[in-house]
């Protein structure tokens, strides 16, 4: 599907110094055989605000301005340049000849259009910031360029790579294993839950390519300080979902890794959604930097068919089995149920137990091995429903999933975006169901509103849908008792405790 692209200034983690401004040039190509260029010339300007930067990543003061590029993505012009742009290959980006290959052999046979735009910047030596809509392909955007110079020059730690979520950084591993096989690519993910000790040796051996969470990542240099000095030739620094890693809940992590990564390094962030603290933190360290932006504010693919049962808040058990008992007949071959809480999702997962339906569940409370245990039987097709927290709306892709039920609407319109982002992906289509209660019913406006789409009623069957409702009470009565007896509210109560706890240290450490 083509996208309408703009190129703008981005910062990152300091504010521009001055508020100077150039005349326009015209735009350069960087690469051999680089996409046919828009006829809006580039600019080149400060953007934002003057003021001082508290982090040790971002440059001095003696760095030049970002540059700023003005273009309109797959935007049509008179001369057809949209439609020789759409028809690029990925040979036409410059990449070397056994990534072309690559990319053939793994299916992907044109670039898309945030790979088109932001590919020949990155092996131009730009930073890159890249805000595309879920399944546009932004993972290869990035993990191309890195594995092209890594072709030319395969030393070290080469790249960083950041991920808000276990999950989504086990999954971006095996991209880049997947990618980078023909190099014999060495990648370590570093990740919760798993032996720390173990972790720090495979760094140790310098992997290529390094993907982590961040908190791990900066547990792991703050244990052992040797650690840092892995990074000091590192060429890239990547935050994928990067609205989330920016976020104020990985702060002090940040700052420990950015202090390993030396200043001369290209950084790359993308994400499906810009957030307030990625638009203000946001600054490369360097003189160059290409903005793309698929779209402004908030989309959600227009494949993807949208809509809502408006249910009591009672009646939400029976009408998931509903759904859920329909899925054959309606050709969905994979769902995913997301919730809004650990406590709910281990709940669902015993009331389809007890129902006969086979299912697995994800979210936080479950040690790692079980995690992805679980996510690994989804994605392989041994199970055909997952219900999982928004651990599990961020990046994942899993071709199979057909379609995304929201047991509970998010309190966010963001989280909504990578929540139903889990299908429709890569062109295909894709159905999201919303359960709205009473109380639902201004949060659903408001996701509408920003989205700039309504959704259209589902019609069920209430026969059909209350037919079961013996069996679904009974279940439910079961699963509260188990809940009970395998002590998961003392869980969600230590959790809470703990985060007290947490965030009383944080505050008298701050005093």
């Amino acid at each position: 599907m083509e996208v309408d692209g703009e190129a703008r200034p981005f910062l990152l983690f300091s504010k521009p110094k001055s508020n100077r401004r150039t005349e326009p040039q015209p735009q350069v190509q960087a690469q051999p055989k680089p996409p046919k260029p828009d006829p809006t010339p580039a600019v080149q300007t400060d953007h934002g605000d003057s003021g001082d930067s508290d982090d040790s990543g971002s440059d001095s003061d003696s760095d030049p301005a970002p540059t700023v590029v003005t273009d309109h993505g797959d935007t049509c012009s008179a001369d057809g340049g949209a439609a020789a742009d759409a028809l690029a290959s990925f040979a036409d980006l410059g990449l070397s000849e056994w990534l072309v290959d690559v990319c053939t052999s793994l299916g992907m046979r044109r670039p898309t259009a945030v790979q088109r735009r932001c590919i020949p910047r990155a092996l131009a030596g730009e930073n890159v910031l890249g805000i595309a809509e879920t399944g546009s392909g932004k993972t290869a955007a990035f993990a191309l360029p890195i594995l092209h110079r890594l072709g030319e020059d395969p030393f070290g730690v080469a790249a960083l790579a950041l991920a808000p979520t276990r999950e989504l950084a086990a999954q971006l591993a095996e991209q880049f294993r997947a990618l980078g096989s023909p190099l014999g690519l060495r990648c370590l993910a570093a990740i919760g839950g798993f032996d720390s000790l173990a972790q720090a040796k495979g760094l140790a051996r310098r992997p290529h390519v390094v993907v982590a969470t961040p908190g791990r990542i900066a547990t792991l240099i703050k244990n052992d300080p040797d650690l840092a000095k892995i990074f000091a030739r590192t060429k890239f620094l990547v935050l994928d979902e990067a609205d989330r890693v920016v976020d104020s809940n990985f702060e002090e992590d940040l700052k420990v890794i950015f202090d390993c990564l030396p200043k001369k390094r290209q950084t790359f962030l993308f994400s499906a959604t810009m957030s307030d603290n990625l638009r203000s933190l946001l600054e490369l360290s360097g003189s160059k930097s290409y903005f793309f932006e698929a779209y402004e504010g908030f989309k959600t693919v227009e494949n993807l068919k949208q809509q809502y049962i408006h249910i009591p808040p009672d009646g939400k058990e029976l009408h998931l089995l509903y759904l859920l008992s329909k899925m054959k007949e309606d050709n969905i071959r994979s769902a995913i149920v997301f919730v809004s809480t650990c406590r709910t999702c281990q709940y669902l997962d015993f009331v389809l137990q007890e129902l006969g339906r086979p299912a697995v569940s994800l979210h936080s409370h479950k040690a790692q091995s079980q995690r992805l245990s679980a996510l690994h039987r989804f994605k392989s097709g041994q199970v055909p429903v997952l219900i999982a927290t928004d651990v599990a709306s961020r990046g994942l892709d899993i071709q199979t999933v057909d379609l995304v039920i929201n047991y509970d609407i998010p309190r966010f319109p963001r989280d909504y975006i990578h929540r139903v982002g889990r299908t429709a992906r890569a062109t295909r289509g894709g159905l999201s169901i919303s359960f709205i209660t009473q109380r639902d019913i201004c949060l659903l406006h408001e996701i509408e509103d920003d989205v700039g789409n309504r959704f259209s009623a589902y019609e069920c069957d209430d026969k059909e849908v209350t037919k079961d409702i013996t069996k679904v009470f009974k279940a439910r009565r079961l699963a509260n008792m188990r809940m009970a007896d395998e002590g998961h509210e003392d869980k969600v109560q230590d959790r809470k405790d703990q985060k007290k706890r947490d965030q009383a240290r944080k505050r008298k450490h701050d005093e």
